[in-house]
């Protein structure tokens, strides 16, 4: 009983369940709760870029063939448009097949709720996305300054110094990690208290239809990605339940990215992947996100009884394969890209995102955590293909389960890339 009490595992689950009751029998109150969720997501937040810094800079400046740099983001670039365009027809297949916008009404829609995320789309812009994504700039300068430092003959003071502020960071996270279930709380107390379980109703298909080709997504394609290598994403899933439990509760695969990156490395992951992979999946590796756009687009077409050529859907799927790679860099995001596609394509009405409105934020959870673990696969697949994986500290890792909140005071190994 003392073991369970002072897991972090149980009481996000907890918090969980509690929000969502309190947002059911109480709405009115527990609509206030989602600063609770949105200060955990912010404090979170501030460990992201710094994390990323130190992990890339650290890295790159060891690996000391640079070219080897370029090999591993040309293969992460490669991987993530091969499966997000798997994930893609995934989801405009699963959508012409189940047919889940068959029969529902579209009652008086309110053009106004949704012209704010049009106009977001046809301002936005390539160069505005970069502009204003922090983290990919964060990325940028990074390896910029890793490969400086790998040419630098005096740096190992620098990376001395480096290496002790990343300890402290880490060590400064899982102190605010406890503080997890605070924020999963808050966020579903928020979205139960808000939306109501009554608004699912009338959209439970597409509803059901997401969380299935989700679920699919992961324990199919993911899954045979990992077998492929002879890694079980059961152990893995095991591994890091914690974060998915933040995810699900905080609809945010931001606030456990960090930690992830931690579990990553401690699992075998080499140090220079784990910097490169999965800062920039969070940009251009969206799984879940590109399911659900595709899910959408037809649901919104079957809705208006639209029915799509083929040249069509091929149109829907090149603007998708483009737009949903920015979608993490836009407030709004999935509403600004459905709205992008839906203005391109000219033959579904764009008023029809007021359908999405109100259900949206319960599908959010199901795209954040297909992200999440999505770029979890890449990061450990890339690893693999590189020879930079330590199959024992993955297996040390398994058996362990989760750590406690500490970062023993050992040197971390560092698996060598391959020439």
């Amino acid at each position: 009983m003392k073991k369970l009490l002072s897991n972090l595992t149980f009481w996000v689950l907890t918090a969980i369940i509690a929000g969502a009751l309190f947002g059911h029998f109480a709405p009115g109150t527990a609509v206030q709760m989602e600063f609770l969720g949105k200060w955990f997501i912010n404090v979170i937040k501030l460990f992201i870029n710094p994390i990323i810094f130190l992990t890339i800079t650290l890295g790159i400046s060891s690996m000391g063939d640079l070219k080897k740099v370029g090999r591993v983001g040309g293969k992460a670039l490669l991987y993530f448009e091969v499966v997000t365009t798997v994930a893609l027809l995934i989801g405009i297949a699963v959508a012409n097949l189940i047919r889940p916008g068959d029969g529902v009404a579209t009652g008086n829609l309110n053009g106004a709720a949704v012209s704010q995320y049009s106009e977001r789309a046809e301002s936005f812009s390539w160069l505005q996305f970069l502009a204003d994504n922090l983290t990919l700039q964060v990325l940028l300068v990074s390896i910029v300054l890793g490969m400086v430092l790998s040419r630098y003959t005096g740096r190992e003071r620098i990376l001395s110094a480096l290496s002790a502020a990343s300890k402290w960071i880490f060590k400064a996270l899982y102190v605010v990690m406890r503080f997890a279930p605070i924020g999963a709380f808050g966020g579903m107390a928020y979205t139960i208290g808000k939306y109501g379980i009554g608004t699912l109703l009338p959209l439970a298909k597409l509803m059901t239809t997401v969380y299935m080709t989700m679920f699919l997504f992961v324990f199919v394609v993911l899954n045979a990605i990992l077998r492929y290598y002879q890694i079980s994403l059961w152990s893995f899933l095991k591994y890091i339940r914690q974060e998915l439990l933040i995810v699900l509760g905080t609809s945010s695969s931001e606030a456990a990215l960090p930690a992830l990156m931690e579990k990553l490395e401690r699992m075998g992951c080499a140090k220079p992947v784990v910097g490169l992979v999965v800062p920039a999946g969070y940009s251009f590796n969206l799984d879940g996100t590109t399911i659900y756009l595709s899910l959408a687009t037809v649901f919104l077409a079957q809705v208006f009884g639209v029915e799509l050529t083929g040249s069509q859907i091929l149109t829907i799927m090149g603007i998708l394969m483009v737009t949903s790679k920015g979608a993490a860099g836009v407030t709004g995001s999935g509403f600004v890209v459905l709205a992008s596609t839906l203005t391109a394509v000219r033959v579904i009405p764009v008023e029809g995102l007021a359908l999405l409105l109100g259900v949206d934020r319960f599908m959010s959870e199901a795209r954040s955590i297909t992200n999440f673990i999505g770029n979890a696969v890449a990061t450990i697949f890339l690893a693999n293909n590189e020879k930079a994986f330590d199959r024992k500290m993955m297996q040390q890792a398994f058996d362990e389960g989760t750590p406690p909140p500490a970062i023993p005071d050992m040197p971390n190994p560092k698996p060598v890339l391959s020439r």
